[in-house]
């Protein structure tokens, strides 16, 4: 410990992944609102401006499947060093960039480094925290996660507009920069790898995370949060946008951050499911969540906002009751296990707005949102299939 205050050590740990867990993701989102702007800067098309995010997100997903066994085997800090790194001096660099091909490249070069900081950080607290600290570990960076999809939107909009476009990369990667110092300084290496099996046996033995039935259902669920989430908000903007609303594009963006002031209970998603048990805790959020989206549907005015609140809320303590019970239940490939668990999550966020959108095409608001629900109702039913764990982790 570098603290001889375990607590303080502890507490100071957690305060540094969140931090960096949001500032990280910002990466990934703060081309939404600027896909304009980018298309005058590289003089592109509107596909060919997007992809400038797409292809930092792609690049994120696949990695997260190539970090997992590779982080098992040799350990995490030196991958959460060598991340923040690599992103730092890319982000940095693309200030400088005026080439949309350079851009993408170095683009690329971002995910790569996120990739090895974001998800091996979740499976780094399961690795060093004592057990009755982790739930609340993952609920703090849980809600950085969450909460960087707007800030980062927030961050472009104004940065973009006051200072240009370049500054937001250069004001990143002096985050990232004191970021990394941080890092090096303040977290403790975690103790002796303990798996030696080679990088290749380590690949493998990814088919046995899905052969465990537990694990299995729990990576269904990560699969429904995120696309749940995303498509909830897709659906609550065409919605907001149509009569009798008529919102601004500004408005649909404060209507967003109402809903996200939920994901401040992550924090709390530890001493909830230490009072009431994870598994009924998990369940009865899913209700919860399915619930507040059927009353979204049904209610055809402005409450539809607060509802969406109570559904943030919901599925803010679920993602990280759910990261706990994968943690423990990986044991040796916990690394793998979440980094896949990562890896789900990501292609759940990107097929719910796919899914949402062909909703409002062809049919409503309340078939779009009651579809959701619905599918939210089967996942609580399936969590009846979930069982405590009974043997305490690693």
């Amino acid at each position: 410990m570098i603290f001889s205050n375990e607590k303080l050590q502890f507490t100071i740990m957690t305060i540094i992944l969140s931090w960096a867990g949001l500032i990280i993701l910002m990466s990934m989102y703060f081309t939404i609102p600027l896909t304009d702007i980018l298309m005058n800067t590289f003089h592109v098309n509107e596909t060919m401006a997007i992809w400038i995010g797409s292809i930092f997100s792609l690049t994120y997903a696949l990695c997260c499947l190539i970090y997992g066994p590779l982080s098992d085997r040799y350990g995490r800090k030196i991958f959460l060093i060598f991340g923040i790194s690599i992103l730092t001096i890319a982000t940095f660099i693309c200030a400088f960039i005026n080439n949309y091909t350079l851009l993408l490249i170095f683009r690329i070069l971002q995910g790569i480094g996120a990739a090895a900081f974001v998800p091996i950080s979740l499976a780094y607290i399961g690795d060093v925290y004592p057990l009755e600290k982790r739930k609340s570990a993952f609920g703090f960076m849980t809600s950085g996660f969450l909460i960087s999809s707007v800030l980062a939107q927030l961050f472009a909009t104004l940065i973009q507009k006051y200072l240009g476009l370049n500054w937001i990369y250069i004001i990143l990667a002096i985050l990232y920069l004191i970021t990394s110092i941080l890092t090096i300084t303040f977290l403790p290496k975690e103790s002796a790898n303990k798996h030696k099996n080679s990088i290749f046996l380590n690949f493998l033995n990814i088919k046995n995370l899905l052969f465990n039935k537990q694990l299995s259902i729990s990576f269904s669920f990560s699969f429904i949060l995120l696309f749940s989430l995303i498509g909830m908000y897709t659906i609550l903007e065409a919605f907001l946008l149509a009569p009798p609303f008529y919102f601004t594009e500004q408005q649909v963006f404060l209507a967003r951050a109402v809903g996200l002031i939920g994901t401040v209970m992550c924090i709390l998603a530890g001493k909830i499911s230490d009072k009431f048990g994870e598994i009924q805790s998990f369940r009865t959020c899913l209700g919860i969540a399915s619930v507040a989206l059927f009353l979204m549907a049904i209610t055809p005015n402005l409450l539809t906002i607060v509802f969406s609140l109570l559904f943030v809320a919901s599925i803010s303590l679920v993602v990280p009751i759910n990261i706990t019970l994968i943690s423990q239940r990986a044991a040796n490939q916990r690394g793998t296990a979440l980094l896949f668990n990562a890896f789900i999550l990501f292609i759940g966020a990107s097929i719910g707005p796919m899914l949402a959108t062909k909703l409002m095409q062809v049919s409503n608001a309340f078939v779009s949102f009651s579809t959701f629900s619905g599918i939210l109702l089967l996942g609580c039913l399936a969590s009846f299939f979930l069982k405590e764990n009974k043997s305490a982790p690693e």
